[in-house]
C-alpha cells in the first residue's frame, strides 16, 4: 500500500475524512522519503533531493496530527518529533553541555543530524531574540548536512518573529532555510478542533463561584488535609488557591503577574494532573507579558496532556486578549483553549 494511502485510511479509522487541501499536504508528505541504512548525516545530501516541508496555516487544520499520522507511518527510530519548546530546551541544553568547545552551535546541529534522518518540529513559533538567531543557525547547518525537516506553525515564514529584535538578520536567515523546504499552506474554513466540541457543564453560562470552586474540589478530588496556599516550583514559592499531590487552582491575574516561565510550566505538568484556573480578566497589549506567560503555559500543559479547567465566568474566550502583537500565537491559544474543554480532550488526557 502506498504511504498516502496508509495516512488517509489510519485518519479514517480516527472519523476524520480528508478534505482536498488535506490530500494535498498528505500526498506532498509521502515524498519526503528516508534512508534507514544511512547512520551517517555526512552522507545523505543529495542536491536534486526534496530536504522538507514547512506547513503553516489556521489553528484546527490538522497540521500536526496528519505529520504525526505520516511520522508514525514511516516506523523509523531516527525520525525524531519535538514540539518547538521542547526542541529549543533540548538547543539549550546540549549547548550548555558544548560550553567551552569550539563552535557549540556546530557540535549540537552535527549531533541532531548524526542521530536523526527527519526532524519534525511541531508550532514553529519564534518569539525570543536570542532563539531567533540559535534556532536559525542550527535548521540552516542541518539543512546543509542534508538533514530532512518538517516544519509546522501558524504564520508563513515571511510573517514570523513579528516585532522582533534583529527581526531582519532572522527573516534573511529563516528564508535561507525555507528555499530548501515546500512551502505548503493549509488553508481551510473549517477548524476541526472546534468543531467537536462538547459542552461538559450543565451551568451553561459556567459561572462558578469561589466556594462553588472549592465545594467541586472537596466533592469530586481529595480531601483539604493536604492542601496549600503555597506551591514550591523549581525551588521558588509560589501564591495560589489551593494546592495538593495532584491538583492546583490558581488565580489567573496573581499567578501569571509573576516572573514564570516554560520551566516552571513543564515542572506544574510534570507535578499536576489537574489544574483549575479562575478570576480571569480580560487583557490588551497593556498586559502583555501576562498574556505572553499565559500563551507559554496553555502550550505546555496542552501538549503533555494535562486537565486543565478553566472558570472564564462571563468572559467569553474570544473576549480575554484584545491586543494586537500577539495576534498570531493568541489564535492557536483560543482554539486550544476551546479544545480543552471538550469531551474528547478530557477523556483522552491525563488521568
Amino acid at each position: 500500500m502506498s504511504m498516502t494511502k496508509n495516512i488517509i485510511d489510519a485518519l479514517k479509522n480516527q472519523g476524520i475524512k480528508a478534505d482536498s487541501a488535506q490530500l494535498s499536504l498528505i500526498e506532498a508528505l509521502s515524498k519526503i522519503k528516508t534512508n534507514k541504512n544511512f547512520t551517517n548525516a555526512i552522507w545523505r545530501f543529495t542536491r536534486d533531493e526534496n530536504l522538507g516541508i514547512y506547513i503553516w496555516g489556521d489553528v484546527g487544520r490538522g497540521k500536526t496530527l496528519i505529520v504525526n499520522e505520516f511520522v508514525n507511518q514511516l516506523q523509523d527510530t531516527r525520525v525524531k518529533s519535538f514540539h518547538y519548546i521542547d526542541f529549543m530546551s533540548f538547543v539549550h541544553d546540549e549547548l550548555n553541555s558544548s560550553c567551552g568547545k569550539k563552535d557549540p552551535l556546530k557540535n549540537v546541529s552535527n549531533k541532531i543530524a548524526y542521530k536523526c534522518n527527519i526532524i519534525f518540529i511541531d508550532e514553529f513559533q519564534v518569539e525570543d531574540v536570542a532563539d531567533a538567531m540559535i534556532v536559525t543557525d542550527i535548521l540552516e547547518r542541518i539543512l546543509n548536512i542534508g538533514l530532512k525537516i518538517i516544519i509546522t506553525s501558524n504564520a508563513h515564514p515571511d510573517n514570523l518573529y513579528q516585532d522582533g529584535l534583529q527581526r531582519q538578520k532572522f527573516i534573511k536567515s529563516i528564508q535561507n532555510c525555507t528555499k530548501k523546504l515546500d512551502i505548503f499552506n493549509l488553508n481551510g474554513d473549517t477548524d476541526y478542533r472546534t468543531k467537536n466540541i462538547i459542552e461538559l457543564d450543565s451551568n451553561k453560562k459556567n459561572i462558578y463561584s469561589e466556594k462553588d470552586i472549592s465545594k467541586l474540589i472537596t466533592n469530586n478530588f481529595i480531601s483539604h488535609t493536604d492542601q496549600s496556599s503555597e506551591i514550591l516550583i523549581n525551588e521558588r514559592k509560589f501564591k495560589c488557591k489551593f494546592a495538593s499531590k495532584n491538583l492546583l487552582w490558581i488565580d489567573f491575574m496573581v499567578f501569571f503577574k509573576e516572573a514564570t516561565g516554560s520551566k516552571d510550566y513543564k515542572e506544574i505538568s510534570n507535578k499536576l494532573d489537574w489544574i483549575f484556573i479562575s478570576n480571569f480578566n480580560k487583557c490588551d497589549d497593556d498586559s502583555i507579558d501576562i498574556v505572553r506567560r499565559f500563551i507559554s503555559f496553555i502550550d505546555i500543559v496542552y501538549t503533555r496532556k494535562v486537565k486543565v479547567k478553566f472558570f472564564f465566568n462571563e468572559i467569553e474566550i474570544k473576549e480575554l486578549y484584545k491586543g494586537t502583537k500577539l495576534n498570531i500565537l493568541w489564535s492557536r491559544c483560543a482554539s486550544r483553549l476551546i479544545e480543552m474543554q471538550s469531551y474528547d480532550y478530557f477523556s483522552k488526557h491525563k488521568n
